[in-house]
């Protein structure tokens, strides 16, 4: 089995991949970090990935986001991803983020799934938050990280 934590370089991200290096120790389980780096340069500005004046290069995202992890779970395998565009018009960048999550989550078998989210539990949540719709996945049990530290 495997831990699954997905990155996205926002504090509550980072102690959940902390988190789930501890756990993996413990466990004596492998620990995937996932980003997800669509190509969609708004989100990665939403994100705090790119500066508005700067062109947007997803691997160079990735390759930051991977020096991170790195630093964070050093014994953690680091996985990037980029999200097929949906066919459905009403999909959005974080449901083709979370649809890929999901993906990987089942290829893995992962266990534990780690998410960094101050709101993944509440009913009402903004539909921007992607840790909110993990949690209702029974193929694996989810650890939220609420807090950075």
């Amino acid at each position: 089995m495997t831990l699954l934590a997905p990155y996205d370089g926002s504090p509550l991200a980072r102690a959940a991949v902390r988190r789930a290096a501890e756990f993996g120790t413990f466990r004596e389980e492998g620990v995937v970090v996932l980003t997800v780096v669509p190509e969609d340069a708004a989100f990665a500005e939403d994100r705090g990935w790119v500066d508005e004046e700067a062109a947007y290069d997803p691997e160079t995202v990735e390759e930051r986001l991977e020096a991170e992890v790195a630093d964070l779970a050093p014994d953690a395998t680091f996985r990037a991803e980029r999200p097929d565009p949906s066919e459905s018009l009403s999909s959005s960048t974080p449901d083709d983020i979370l649809r890929t999550i999901r993906e990987v989550a089942r290829e893995l078998e992962a266990s534990v799934l780690f998410v960094g989210s101050d709101n993944a539990d509440r009913l009402a949540v903004p539909t921007e938050s992607i840790g909110s719709h993990l949690t209702d996945d029974p193929e694996y049990d989810v650890y939220i990280a609420r807090t950075a530290e």
